[in-house]
C-alpha cells in the first residue's frame, strides 16, 4: 500500500509501551506520528521513539523514528517511511494533521485530555479510559492473562500501584529517586548491579539498588524528578539483549493496538 493511501495514526506518547505501538503500525505500513512533551521521562530509553527528543533520531529494531519542528518536517519524515516525534504535550498537530486514528498511550493512568470525537477511532491505552465513553476501544496494559486484550465496553483493570512481577520481584525491581532534584545515574541501561549499589543521586542523595540484576532502564542524566518518582528498573533475568529490545508486554499492547486499526480499516468495526 502506498503511503498516501495508508491511514494516518497518531500516537499521544512515545515511550517503551508507545514505541511498541508504533513500531507495529509502523511495520504493518501505516503512517505513524508520534508527540512527546519537552523532557520526556522514559526510563526504558534505549527502545523507546522519545529518545529522538534528546538526540534528534531513534532506531528500535530497524524502525526509525525522527524528531519533527512542525508540519511540514513531519510530513518529509513519514515521506521517507519514518516516524515523526513532535514536541507536543497537548498533541494540538492533531487539528492540522487531522488523523483518521488517535491513539493515547501516555500511560498516565488517568485521561489527560482524550476525546471520543477526536477522530474517526480513538484508543485508549491502559487504566483511565472507558470504552465508548472517551474512546471507542481500550487496551489492557496489566501484565497477566489480560495484557493486550481489546475491551469494547468499560475499563481496563485499575492501577494497583504495583508493578507486575519479572524474575520473581515486583516493588524491588523499581528504581525510585531519592529525593528532589536533577537525576545523575551512576550505572548504564545493560550494566549488572548488586544490592546496596548506588545507581544514582538525585539532588546529592544516592539511589541503592535493592536487588540483583541488570540494568534494564534509568533516566537520562538531568532529568529533574521529585521522590520517590520511577527512575528506572532492574531485571534479575539478567537477559542483556532484553535491554536493547521490544518488551513482551509493548509488544502485546501494540498486537491489541493494531487489531483495532484493522478491523476499523477493514469495515469489521462494531
Amino acid at each position: 500500500m502506498e503511503r498516501d493511501e495508508a491511514m494516518k495514526i497518531l500516537i499521544k506518547g512515545a515511550g517503551d509501551l508507545a514505541t511498541g505501538i508504533g513500531w507495529r503500525l509502523r511495520r504493518a505500513g501505516y503512517q505513524v506520528l508520534m508527540t512527546e512533551i519537552e523532557v520526556p521521562t522514559t526510563v526504558r530509553w534505549t527502545v523507546a521513539f522519545s529518545r529522538a527528543v534528546f538526540e534528534g533520531e531513534a532506531r528500535v529494531e530497524g524502525v526509525t523514528a525522527r524528531k519533527a519542528a512542525g508540519l511540514s518536517e513531519a510530513e518529509a519524515i513519514l515521506e521517507r517511511g519514518e516516524i515523526p516525534v513532535l514536541v507536543d504535550a497537548k498533541a494540538d498537530i492533531r487539528a492540522l494533521w487531522r488523523p483518521d486514528v488517535v491513539v493515547d498511550a501516555i500511560i498516565a493512568k488517568k485521561n489527560t485530555g482524550t476525546a471520543l470525537t477526536d477522530a474517526g477511532l480513538v484508543i485508549g491505552v491502559g487504566p483511565g479510559f472507558t470504552a465508548g465513553v472517551d474512546c471507542h476501544r481500550v487496551v489492557e496494559t496489566k501484565r497477566g492473562h489480560y495484557l493486550g486484550r481489546v475491551i469494547e465496553e468499560g475499563s481496563a483493570i485499575p492501577n494497583t500501584g504495583v508493578p507486575g512481577n519479572i524474575g520473581g520481584y515486583t516493588v524491588e525491581r523499581i528504581i525510585r529517586a531519592s529525593a528532589d532534584g536533577r537525576f545523575v545515574p551512576a550505572v548504564s541501561i545493560g550494566d549488572t548491579v548488586e544490592p546496596g549499589q548506588v545507581v544514582a543521586h538525585c539532588g546529592g542523595v544516592p539511589v541503592k539498588a535493592r536487588i540483583p540484576g541488570i540494568v534494564r532502564g534509568l533516566l537520562k542524566a538531568g532529568v529533574c524528578v521529585t521522590k520517590g518518582m520511577k527512575a528506572g528498573d532492574i531485571d534479575a533475568r539478567c537477559e542483556k539483549d532484553h535491554c536493547f529490545t521490544i518488551s513482551d508486554k509493548a509488544r502485546s499492547i501494540g498486537g491489541g493496538v493494531l487489531e483495532v486499526v484493522c478491523a476499523y480499516e477493514h469495515g469489521h468495526f462494531r
